[in-house]
């Protein structure tokens, strides 16, 4: 088996796969906010966070909102370039 390939021989490279970032982000920022209202609501389960932190649901709430607005760009981007 040849560790290199001459560009002649070479396959070219797949299509790149389309994926719903979109969906798999909403996901997870329901499941930091569906966290963070359990914690504020009960208290068993905010007595089980590490320290009583309710700032790592904060942040999940943040990074998910971060990446939706990445992604949102990075669409709008692609269709004004199609």
């Amino acid at each position: 088996m040849p560790l290199y390939l001459p560009p002649s021989k070479a396959k070219p490279p797949p299509a790149p796969l389309r994926t719903d970032d979109r969906r798999a982000a909403a996901v997870g920022l329901a499941a930091w906010t569906a966290l963070l209202v359990l914690a504020l609501t009960v208290p068993q389960v905010r007595d089980a966070l590490p320290g009583g932190r309710l700032g790592t649901c904060v942040a999940g709430i943040g990074i998910g909102l971060v990446f939706l607005a990445y992604l949102h760009r990075r669409d709008r981007r692609a269709r004004e370039r199609a």
